[in-house]
């Protein structure tokens, strides 16, 4: 039984591997039928891509024969119409030539003509030099005087001639700019004094107290004079204690100190306890009371000026020009007129009036240390502004308000608002020492010049009147001399304010009847 099951296994066996070759077989009959199918297919296929390649061949071939017959006509016809363009250039070269030859010609006939010319003209001009001589020689001994010698004669009268011609333009000029400029400059300098008022005050260096009794002045002197030592040592004064009966005179250059010791002294005296500890007491109250005065002095000038965004320090200073005098003048009370005229002919103007205001506040502010430093008011003003940082234009004004040449409108606004200020009547006075070297400076600058008369200073200094000959002055050079004494007295003079110079000239003719 077991035998047959292995017999039938073995015969199927058998069986499945005869079928599995048989299929193999098979496929592999119909793959190369299938392949030889497709060899065909694909041949068929080259063929007819073969053939349409050839006839494309074909087409392209007869297109680059017509191509290139085309190019080579072209190239013919260019080569053709080359050798026409060619021709026609030899052509025009050649007349070229030809009219060249023609013209070499011409030139060299010129030429010929000219060298003819020129042998004629230096002929000519050696001919005219020798008469020219002839010529020279006959007028110098006609003249008596040698060319040298008339040329200079001829050069000094043109040169007179135009000095005199150039100082009557510069008359006709002048008077042509006096006759516009002088009506807008009054306009404007008006308008701005109209709407200023000023009060006037003047100054010395000393100060007086007055004394109940005579018999204070030995109080105030003291055992041995211990006490008024005292007083002189911690105000840095002179006491002047003489026969002025009920009175004390403070002598000091230093206005603040003398304003202390005034303060201080008249509180000893009300007070009536006198001696050295009590003095320095006073003093050092009378030393704050001056402080707050001065800062309350300061705001108030700033305030009246209209000028903002000052340093408080640089306050404190304005605010010591209340004890500072000039000429006699209070410096402060100058300083915020200066500002407002300067701010007024700004806005007139259209300049920049805060600039002007605050230069014009500002420009003698050294002035409130020239006691105490070295230095002009004018250099210890701009080492100020250095120091608080002021504006350029602003620090110009203080550095250039007494200069010739200055660098801004502003500049010469604070100058001229300047010299309006101390111009004015009643606003400076003068010692009459100085008073009279003053005129008499002014009238011997006057007289130095040669066709003047006689000279007057007048209107306390601020105008001369020159009385001049008029036979040797005429009208035109009477304006030259004009000019001429202003510039001396600019370069040898120290004034205050302005100077006006007039001359005059007068000519009388005088006959008798019988």
């Amino acid at each position: 039984m077991e035998r047959e099951w292995i017999m039938d296994t073995v015969v199927a066996v058998i069986a499945a591997m005869v079928g599995i070759g048989a299929g193999f077989g098979g496929g592999f009959i119909i793959k190369n039928a299938l392949l030889k199918r497709e060899s065909n297919s694909a041949k068929s296929v080259s063929e007819r891509i073969v053939g349409e390649a050839e006839e494309e061949k074909q087409r392209l071939l007869l297109a680059a024969k017509e191509e290139a017959l085309q190019e080579r006509r072209n190239a013919e016809n260019e080569a053709r119409e080359r050798r026409r363009e060619n021709q026609r250039q030899e052509d025009r070269l050649t007349s070229r030539e030809a009219g060249m030859d023609k013209r070499q010609e011409t030139i060299e006939l010129r030429e010929e003509r000219l060298t003819e010319r020129e042998q004629e003209v230096e002929e000519a001009s050696d001919e005219i030099k020798v008469l020219k001589a002839e010529e020279t020689t006959k007028l110098e001994g006609i003249a008596g005087l040698t060319l040298t010698e008339a040329k200079d004669q001829i050069i000094t009268t043109a040169e007179g001639e135009m000095e005199h011609e150039l100082a009557k333009r510069y008359y006709s000029l002048e008077q042509h700019m006096l006759g516009e400029v002088d009506e807008k400059a009054r306009k404007v300098i008006s308008l701005a004094i109209q709407r200023l008022a000023a009060d006037v005050t003047s100054e010395t260096t000393t100060s007086v107290v007055p004394l109940p009794s005579d018999e204070m002045k030995g109080r105030l002197i003291g055992r041995e004079g211990r006490n008024i030592r005292a007083i002189e040592a911690a105000t840095g004064v002179d006491l002047i204690i003489d026969d002025t009966p009920e009175a004390v005179t403070i002598s000091c250059f230093e206005p603040v100190r003398r304003e202390i010791a005034r303060l201080a002294l008249t509180a000893l005296i009300q007070d009536g306890r006198i001696h050295p500890a009590r003095i320095e007491e006073t003093v050092e109250k009378a030393t704050k009371e001056v402080d707050e005065t001065i800062r309350r002095a300061g705001e108030q000038a700033v305030l009246d000026a209209a000028v903002h965004g000052l340093h408080p320090d640089l306050i404190k200073l304005i605010g010591r020009l209340k004890y500072r005098t000039s000429y006699g003048e209070n410096v402060l009370q100058h300083a915020v007129e200066v500002s407002r005229i300067a701010g007024m002919l700004a806005s007139e103007i259209e300049a920049d009036a805060e600039v002007a205001k605050a230069g014009g506040l500002l420009h003698d502010i050294g002035k409130a240390l020239d006691h105490e430093f070295e230095g002009s008011h004018i250099e210890l003003g701009d080492e100020i502004a250095e120091r608080y940082k002021l504006p350029l234009k602003v620090k110009a004004a203080i550095a250039e308000h007494h200069d010739d040449d200055r660098g801004s409108v502003e500049a010469f606004l604070v100058a001229a608002a300047d010299a309006i200020s101390a111009a004015r009547p009643g606003s400076r006075r003068d010692t009459v020492e100085l008073y009279l070297k003053r005129l008499e400076a002014l009238e011997d600058v006057a007289n130095s010049f040669e066709g003047v008369e006689r000279s007057f200073a007048i209107q306390a200094g601020r105008e001369v009147r020159i009385l001049v000959e008029p036979g040797k002055i005429d009208d035109i050079a009477a304006s030259s001399l004009a000019r001429n004494v202003v510039r001396k007295i600019e370069e040898n003079l120290v004034y205050p304010g302005q100077i006006t110079v007039t001359v005059v000239r007068e000519t009388r003719a005088t006959e008798i009847a019988h």
